[in-house]
């Protein structure tokens, strides 16, 4: 059966009820600021006008979100490969939502909200440690902020060491575009890869 209506949904799960239904805050709060700061890794999601909808990786050192007051925060711009997809359904919507992770934790934090991209110096300045200097920021005006349960991390076990495999268990990145792009060209090599990667963290 294909489940086509709220109404299908909540007669096989009931609805949420206690801490799950009232966790959701409208601010950040000691605990959701001090996540932000100890994360090191979030899942940007975002999705354009047409309902197309992306999830892209951001990272840095811990501290690279900067909380600018209880409502709002930014996310620098990082070097990449200019496709732009998120930032481009963000100027189409106004809306991202993000997942904050910290390695070794199984909660994470998701924050919904409205956003925009800045090139504004005051909040550029701000990310000192960056290795380089970002052109942008992006700007989330928090609406929903809170923290999600362990059980997926969990049942992932995605920090114990047991569960890593050796990345030459994989095809190489440049091997893997090549077969899906039938290209021609040799594949650039992992290591060649990593190193040209180093220079644009």
């Amino acid at each position: 059966m294909k489940i086509e209506n709220t109404e299908q949904l909540e007669k096989l799960y009931g609805t949420a009820r206690g801490r799950a239904k009232d966790k959701v805050l409208s601010a950040l709060e000691t605990h959701s600021i001090n996540f932000i700061e100890k994360s090191p890794f979030l899942v940007l999601s975002t999705f354009n006008k047409n309902g197309q909808v992306d999830a892209s990786p951001r990272g840095g050192k811990p501290g690279f979100v900067k909380v600018l007051d209880h409502h709002t925060i930014a996310i620098p711009d990082s070097k990449g490969n200019n496709r732009l997809d998120s930032f481009r359904n963000i100027v189409d919507t106004g809306r991202a939502g993000i997942l904050c992770l910290i390695p070794g934790m199984d909660e994470t934090l998701r924050i919904n909200g409205r956003a925009y991209i800045t090139t504004d110096t005051d909040i550029i300045d701000k990310f000192t440690e960056q290795q380089h200097r970002p052109q942008t920021s992006l700007i989330i005006e928090i609406e929903e902020v809170f923290l999600h349960c362990a059980k997926a991390l969990m049942r992932s076990e995605l920090w114990s060491a047991g569960t890593q495999i050796a990345r030459s268990e994989m095809p190489t990145m440049g091997q893997m575009l090549k077969d899906q792009l039938n290209g021609s060209e040799e594949p650039e090599t992992q290591e060649a890869m990593v190193a040209r990667y180093k220079e644009s963290l």
